[in-house]
């Protein structure tokens, strides 16, 4: 059977059937759904899935939590700590389409098993990079994005998988979570423990370990289950095609593309903020006077903390807020998810911009503008998953999900570090009040993308009903490569039902 196949009767290791049984009710055992997944083990399924996610971003930000002793150890400028954002997100978003690819052909729990245990390893090992090697941890920094990318892709569609309609909504939610709890616990973990064990190296080895329990609850309580099998067309009504069929019939559904684009925008400004958001509070306390600069070994990073539980705060408000304010408007139209989307970036906009300008004079104020914009932009995370989840039909979405990565990243956050940190370099003076001057002009064309990335989501807002619609009636033999005249039908045979072409019927 090749991989463009429709899915059949026989399984292997890797196939995604390995694990499946036909639902049934034995004695002693839960009625299991459709998806092949009792309740309680999709509900255990989940909360794994936030687990994992929450170590991703965890350490994600750790790295931004220590910057300042990071540029310190090694002596690099704002441009070299740039990219230490830049080459993960690029290995990260180069390597996503791979296992897109791999994830709607092939067992999708052991794909994430060995992605995960590889991230570990190599998030250890740059924890041990020594003072004369800044390009060992750039190395490692970008290893580590081949292990999460083989989740990140992945993950989402398990849960789709299992729940539809409003209790996919909820579960993608309580995933989505993870994004700004993990990042926010990464800052807080990462000054915390550099502050206690007096090193910057240790931040770096507290996930690998949780990454181990990982790999273990992984591999025990989650259980793959059948593609589309919850929805009202399962997988095995359906035909896989070609990638290059895939990426033709993705480039032409609106709405994901312009969410995709819309959602490029969160990136660039999320990616932008997590990096250099503790350092522009710490460089605006070093020009307020509050706190003195940073001369020795262990720089302040109180910062980081503060920011850390900021950012915690405001995910969680974020994303319930969001899901509560796009479920209530679902009642009145199928707009109101790109239209949520769209509120939050045109809101974020504003507090963040006055966030930046107040920094250099009061320190509450500065807060208080961040949590404001964090929140609003926090609203996006769960709504554009939903989005492409329910505009994909279930045998491209680890493919849709892996070219969203991919474009979000590339215009996003691989380059917006670097970018900020290049354009935070341009001063007429080396001084501590023009590095605070310059990274502060730099971080201003957050607000302006924001307000760009409303603009695509409100444009998505005039598609999403047609592409939802199309998705859910979705037919092979509608599309480019498919004759009508071979659309499947039903004929008895032996009191069964066998799906054959309608031309060898007539024949």
């Amino acid at each position: 059977m090749s991989l463009s196949d429709p899915v059949g009767d026989t399984t292997h290791f890797l196939s995604d059937d390995s694990e499946g049984e036909e639902p049934g009710v034995r004695p002693g055992q839960e009625e299991e759904s459709p998806s092949g997944v009792s309740v309680n083990r999709a509900r255990l399924t989940v909360a794994v899935l936030f687990y994992i996610n929450l170590l991703n971003y965890m350490d994600r930000f750790t790295v931004a939590g220590v910057l300042p002793d990071i540029e310190n150890y090694f002596g690099i400028s704002d441009g070299n700590s740039g990219l230490l954002q830049t080459v993960f997100v690029c290995s990260y978003m180069l390597l996503a389409p791979c296992f897109g690819y791999l994830g709607d052909r092939y067992n999708r729990k052991w794909i994430m098993l060995v992605g995960i245990s590889f991230w570990s390893l190599v998030t250890l090992a740059s924890s041990y990079t020594p003072k004369n090697s800044f390009w060992a941890l750039l190395l490692t920094r970008g290893l580590v994005g081949v292990g999460e990318a083989s989740y990140s892709t992945i993950a989402p569609t398990i849960i789709a998988d299992l729940y539809v309609k409003e209790k996919r909504t909820v579960m993608l939610s309580v995933f989505y979570f993870a994004i700004p709890v993990g990042s926010g616990l990464g800052y807080i973990v990462g000054s915390s423990v550099d502050k206690l064990a007096g090193d910057w190296h240790w931040a770096l080895r507290v996930t690998p370990g949780l990454g181990l329990l990982a790999v273990l609850m992984l591999l025990f309580v989650v259980k793959e289950p059948k593609r589309g099998g919850v929805e009202a067309r399962p997988e095995h009504q359906l035909q896989r095609t070609s990638w290059l069929a895939d990426m033709k019939s993705l480039s032409r559904n609106w709405s994901f593309m312009l969410s995709t684009f819309g959602f490029t925008a969160v990136a660039f400004v999320t990616g932008s903020l997590a990096l250099w958001a503790p350092t522009f509070l710490y460089r605006a306390g070093i020009f307020t006077g509050e706190k003195p600069p940073c001369v020795s070994a262990n720089c302040d990073n109180s910062d980081s903390l503060y920011f850390g539980i900021v950012t915690c705060v405001t995910g969680v408000l974020g994303v319930t807020s969001g899901m509560l304010v796009s479920r209530s408007l679902r009642k009145r139209t199928q707009r109101a998810d790109p239209l949520v989307c769209a509120a939050g970036l045109l809101l974020s906009a504003p507090f963040l911009f006055l966030a930046i300008v107040f920094a250099q004079s009061s320190t509450v104020a500065t807060y208080v503008f961040i949590f404001l914009g964090e929140t609003f932009l926090s609203m996006n995370w769960a709504i554009v998953a939903d989005i492409l989840l329910y505009v994909v039909v279930p045998t491209r979405r680890s493919t849709a999900a892996a070219f969203q990565i991919v474009l979000s990243h590339c215009l996003g956050d691989a380059g917006s570090p670097y970018l900020i940190g290049v354009v935070s370099r341009i001063s007429i003076m080396d001084s501590y009040l023009w590095q605070f001057r310059s990274l502060q002009v730099s971080l201003m064309l957050c607000s302006f993308v924001a307000v760009v990335g409303g603009g695509f989501f409100l444009a998505t807002a005039l598609f999403i009903e047609g592409d939802r619609n199309r998705a859910d009636n979705y037919s092979p033999s509608g599309e480019e490569g498919y004759s009508t005249d071979d659309e499947p039908i039903v004929v008895p045979r032996s009191g069964r039902s066998t799906k054959v072409p309608v031309s060898s019927v007539l024949i």
